[in-house]
């Protein structure tokens, strides 16, 4: 057996297991709404702590570096040289966005409502998936 696809095997075992058991994988795909709704909530009453939302926004800008350069020489050897250069670079900027307090207090109480009625649900789904696959 070559020795890559040896190594191919021997890491199946594990790639497989990243994945989650059956049971998590159940849990995980009946609870994604009620996760998602408590980390929207999560945020909306950060936003009301801090009086204001984080938003993000890209900014490129141009770096000066240092590129190479391969080329031939005339007798044949290769040279490698040094030259000074500029390189685009995406940079990943925070910026505060300005909040209305009543309207994020609107969407955390909406919020709380939803995840109350969701609760339930996730936890129906949850004992359902543990009796279905148990472990």
């Amino acid at each position: 057996m070559p020795r890559n696809t040896f190594l191919a095997l021997l890491s199946l075992p594990l790639a497989l297991t990243a994945c989650g058991t059956p049971q998590e994988r159940c849990i995980s795909r009946h609870t994604s709404e009620y996760r998602a709704v408590s980390k929207l909530l999560d945020e909306v009453e950060a936003n009301l702590e801090r009086g204001y939302a984080w938003g993000e926004r890209a900014v490129e800008s141009d770096r000066l570096t240092q590129c190479r350069r391969v080329h031939r020489a005339k007798d044949g050897s290769i040279r490698v040289a040094y030259r000074p250069c500029y390189v685009e670079s995406v940079d990943i900027q925070r910026y505060r966005i300005p909040i209305d307090p009543a309207t994020e207090t609107r969407k955390r109480d909406n919020l709380r409502e939803r995840q109350k009625e969701l609760a339930a649900k996730a936890q129906a789904s949850v004992q359902a998936c543990k009796a279905a696959y148990p472990e």
